[in-house]
């Protein structure tokens, strides 16, 4: 089976903080280094009750610090609201840290909604088309000899490995034409997921971080013992995402037995679409789920997202994921 790591949104959850989040993503942290994960990546959001990943470079070093051997990094830094020079020196900080196990995924949405991204915005006239040129200009501060008279200290020769994340055909075309991987956000948008896959490694060209395409494809799980409690435990997802697309955003709910049932078909249809890529279920239903994507995706790494509002349940869910991809035999 392909490597696995994690994508966590660092949740709040309903009767939770911020405080208890945080604890709760180096738990998971550790949990996952253990349990052998590759990577444990934090996404930026600002503004959303339910996530508590804002400042990402300051919660990456939270992590990073609590772990030994797991790859730490962003799932991703949303670049328009920030200046490459900043966060060539948060990530050359956390690189001189932690040698090694920095990642920088870099996205171009700004993570939050029109009125929050006015307020980070670095400048009001920029825009995601200058997203290509940031990026471009990010790598050079990262490299051994940047071509710019500006010096990122920390950051110059850390040379922190830049992945593009995208959940459209334009994050693949620029992975493609600047020779980093690629990771889509097939965890919430799987429209397009198969052809910028195909745009992606049809249109690669190597570079200097990278000889051969690499895909990595956002997942859902949610596994328990038994199909019927991970349904339940999967109501939670469920309720987030029906909150989310109807201006309700939330913390993350308890869960709620029966609550698909009791949504209007237009909201059924929504849930099926965006969460088209999910194994939800027992140890069997998730190892079949697992194989039957990466069949059909040919991925090269799967990033795992399990949004549970119980933390051992969470944890749980993990374990049984690593070893369902393990294609263990599982039961004995």
């Amino acid at each position: 089976m392909i490597p696995l790591s994690v994508l966590d949104l660092a949740p709040i959850a309903e009767g939770a903080d911020a405080a208890q989040s945080f604890r709760n993503s180096l738990s998971l942290a550790q949990h996952a280094e253990r349990l052998g994960y590759r990577r444990f990546w934090l996404a930026e959001h600002h503004g959303m009750p339910g996530i508590a990943s804002a400042a990402t470079s300051v919660l990456i070093g939270h992590v990073a610090g609590g772990t030994k051997t797991i790859r730490v990094g962003a799932g991703g830094i949303m670049l328009p609201n920030h200046s490459p020079l900043v966060i060539a020196e948060q990530f050359g900080t956390l690189e001189s840290l932690y040698p090694g196990r920095i990642d920088l995924g870099l996205g171009r949405a700004p993570g939050s909604d029109q009125a929050t991204a006015r307020a980070l915005r670095r400048n009001l006239h920029a825009g995601p088309d200058e997203f290509p040129q940031d990026v471009v200009e990010l790598i050079d501060f990262l490299s051994d000899e940047p071509r710019q008279s500006v010096r990122a200290v920390p950051g110059t020769g850390t040379r922190v490995p830049i992945w593009i994340l995208g959940s459209s055909l334009f994050g693949a075309q620029l992975a493609a034409m600047l020779g980093l991987p690629y990771a889509f956000a097939s965890h919430f948008a799987p429209g397009q997921m198969m052809q910028a896959i195909e745009v992606y490694r049809s249109a690669f060209k190597p570079s200097e971080q990278l000889a051969k395409p690499y895909v990595m494809l956002g997942f859902n799980v949610v596994a328990a013992d038994t199909d019927e409690e991970a349904a339940v435990l999967a109501t939670s997802l469920q309720q987030a995402f029906v909150n989310l697309r109807t201006g309700r955003a939330s913390r993350l709910p308890k869960p709620l037995p029966g609550y698909f049932e009791t949504l209007d078909p237009m909201a059924r249809s929504m849930l099926q679409d965006v969460l088209s890529c999910s194994a939800i279920g027992s140890p069997e239903t998730v190892q079949r789920g697992l194989r039957a994507f990466v069949e059909r995706t040919e991925a090269d790494e799967l990033m795992v997202t399990s949004q549970i509002h119980d933390h051992q349940a969470r944890l749980r869910s993990y374990e049984i994921t690593a070893r369902a991809a393990a294609l263990e035999p599982l039961r004995t």
